[in-house]
């Protein structure tokens, strides 16, 4: 899966939250403080980690790679 960044940036829960892989703010906090996201292939407990343009995160059976929008 891809996201397409429009921004510099996107934080770690608000990606998880657009793609809708969470239902909202918390669920994602608590999906990251678990431990079930990694950001380029390392654990992340960072809720406002900013991925920029080549991160990849993967979390539950999805990778998602961030692309710059053309």
């Amino acid at each position: 899966m891809e996201f397409q960044l429009k921004t510099d940036f996107i934080e770690l829960d608000n990606l998880l939250k657009a793609l809708n892989l969470v239902t909202n703010g918390a669920q994602a906090k608590e999906c990251i403080l678990a431990s079930k996201v990694k950001v380029n292939g390392q654990v992340e407990s960072r809720i406002r980690r900013k991925l920029r343009f080549g991160d990849m995160v993967e979390f539950d059976s999805n990778q998602i790679k961030i692309i710059k929008t053309e």
